[in-house]
């Protein structure tokens, strides 16, 4: 008994729905995953503390952006470099980093108005708050660096502490009548320079929004705590932020750019593949692939047992005997082997001589068939497998006559 037990088929270690299920959870993961690589740069800008429109931490803008959006005011965040008329009737907000150069903001193409929101803070990521950052101090940029292109030289200068500036519009500017008291602002940060024309300026008259006098279009914001999310959380300094946007701006909006802050929208074979309008041809192939899947699933059973590579039996002996008589081409030549095999077959039923053919003639002359003699003569005329094959059917008929075995 525990012979015949070991030698039954043990069941398989996985079942069809198992090995099904797990394909499906594998096809799903690796989409998910190619899917979330394609759009990793965007999911990630999110998450970005720096000093740019998307960033939710102190230094970002994206305060500004959510403002604006609830006056009903367009608002974009562009990750794309602009082309052709996408900046006609637009004020592009540029709020580069300490290293961005001068050529990097002159690379974009003219806009009716274009402002530019200098840096001040150095700051740390939080470890305990993901997008959250910690002040390190103040590092204000090289100004003449980075706008040495609108001025020969500028300077920024940093009130110390804290305070609470007053700021005015500059006679004859954009802002000329303009008085906006801040709240608290923590080290004011103001530009100056030979190629600046003041347009709004604090009780020191030092500038803090400045118009460039080679490109009149340029205006600088030389302290970012107007715009900044940690600056408009006072009421005072919001509304001094939003009236130097309003003061800039068309009906046409405000496009704030975050591509100068490393965040630029790629245009990869990922991305390409799986937005309009090559997603359809995505959903094709993926569809195609799916009906592949299935015709293979419905197409193949199970794994065929591979059999001896040669047959035993007396079945195997003549089949590989007749492929060789097949192959060589010499069937016709078998045909008088065969008249003689049908006359002992005959004269072994009828107990008769075997080397004796005159009873066979007489016995077949009775019967009214054929004698030996003409289906002889007949199989020796066959040349052809056709005619071979008539000739043995009519001698297996005779046979058959003879011996009584047809009924």
């Amino acid at each position: 008994m525990s012979a015949l037990a070991d030698a039954q088929p043990k069941p398989p270690a996985f079942s069809p729905r198992t090995v099904l299920a797990l394909v499906l959870v594998g096809v799903l993961s690796f989409s998910a995953l190619a899917v979330l690589s394609a759009y990793a740069p965007d999911l990630r800008a999110g998450l970005d503390p720096g000093a740019h429109a998307l960033s939710s931490s102190a230094v970002g803008y994206r305060g500004a952006t959510v403002m604006l959006e609830a006056r009903n005011i367009p608002a974009v965040v562009s990750r794309t470099t602009p082309r052709g008329k996408e900046l006609e009737g637009v004020l592009l907000v540029l709020t580069p980093d300490a290293g961005v150069r001068a050529q990097e903001i002159t690379a974009f193409p003219a806009a009716d108005r274009t402002l530019i929101v200098l840096p001040k803070w150095s700051v740390q990521r939080d470890p305990l708050r993901p997008g959250q950052v910690r002040k390190a101090g103040v590092a204000s940029p090289p100004a003449t660096q980075m706008l040495r292109l609108f001025s020969r030289t500028s300077e920024l200068n940093v009130r110390p502490g804290v305070s609470r500036p007053q700021l005015r519009g500059a006679p004859g500017g954009y802002m000329a009548g303009t008085f906006l008291p801040l709240d608290a602002i923590d080290r004011l940060q103001t530009l100056s320079g030979p190629g600046w024309d003041p347009v709004l300026v604090d009780e020191q008259g030092r500038a803090v929004l400045a118009r460039s006098k080679a490109r009149p279009e340029t205006f600088v914001l030389s302290d970012p705590d107007l715009l900044n999310n940690q600056g408009i959380a006072r009421f005072a300094n919001a509304r001094a932020g939003m009236a130097v946007l309003d003061s800039l701006r068309t009906d046409r909006g405000v496009r704030f750019d975050v591509t100068l802050n490393g965040i630029k929208r790629g245009r990869g074979l990922g991305r390409l593949m799986l937005e309009p309008p090559w997603l359809a041809a995505t959903l094709c192939a993926v569809a195609a692939a799916v009906l592949m899947g299935l015709h293979a699933l419905a197409r193949f059973g199970p794994a065929q047992v591979r059999g001896r590579a040669f047959a035993l039996g007396k079945a195997a002996l003549v089949d590989n005997s007749a492929g060789l008589v097949r192959m060589a081409r010499r069937e016709t030549e078998m045909g008088p082997a065969y008249v003689a095999l049908s006359k002992a077959l005959i004269a072994r039923a009828a107990g008769a001589d075997r080397n004796d053919d005159t009873w066979l003639t007489e016995v077949a002359r009775l019967r009214g068939a054929a004698t030996p003699a003409e289906l002889e003569a007949e199989m020796q005329r066959a040349t052809t497998r056709e005619t071979l094959a008539e000739a043995a059917r009519r001698l297996h008929d005779w046979r058959l006559e003879m011996t009584r075995e047809r009924r």
